[in-house]
């Protein structure tokens, strides 16, 4: 069975999908670790909740990318994770922790990227801008990470409409409910089964 471990930085709503898909049988993988870059991360306590391991690892405890990168892979390699899973994870991952899971890191991103993706896009700073814009139409994204920032190939997308009215708020949540929380546990189902490369 493919372990993942989940990589987070804030309430941990991904990883409750992806929590609730395996206990419902509908994921095959099992979620070996949970690591956070905050120590008052809600979704600790999330993991904690289920009995899934869950540590915190600061990038400003470690001098370097390479230090810490290292640090991280440790972790996820010691229990076994073939799959790295950013789920709200902020810290920037280095080349070190990407040679090591070669093709075995995936991200979550709350738009359909290319549009609002890259540096500065994050968390709520993605719905503003989406509702500034205008736009009718905006979604989730899974993709593959690579070394540039939301760049690597995309493997699965879902869009969501923009409904008059909507605050920053109300779209991150539709976005999340509609999108991210389906597709997530999606992609995660994929690589366990061998469908991506």
């Amino acid at each position: 069975m493919l372990k993942i471990g989940v990589l987070v930085s804030g309430g941990g709503t991904n990883l409750q999908a992806l929590i609730d898909a395996a206990q419902s049988k509908t994921l095959e993988a099992e979620i070996a670790v949970v690591v956070s870059s905050s120590p008052n991360a809600y979704a600790l306590e999330r993991a904690r909740r289920h009995g899934i391991e869950a540590v915190c690892v600061r990038r400003r405890d470690y001098a370097s990318q390479d230090g810490y990168d290292a640090a991280m892979v440790q972790i996820l390699k010691g229990r076994g994770v073939g799959l790295a899973v950013l789920a709200g994870f902020l810290p920037i991952l280095g080349p070190l922790f990407l040679k090591a899971f070669n093709r075995r890191v995936i991200n979550i991103h709350p738009s359909l990227i290319p549009a609002f993706c890259g540096k500065g896009f994050y968390g709520i700073k993605i719905h503003e801008a989406v509702l500034a814009r205008g736009v009718k139409v905006t979604g989730a994204t899974v993709h593959l990470v690579d070394e540039g920032t939301d760049t690597g190939p995309i493997l699965l997308q879902k869009a969501v409409d923009v409904k008059e009215g909507d605050t920053p708020e109300t779209l991150r949540q539709r976005v999340m409910e509609e999108g991210e929380w389906e597709l997530l546990p999606e992609a995660v189902r994929m690589f366990a089964e061998g469908l991506i490369q």
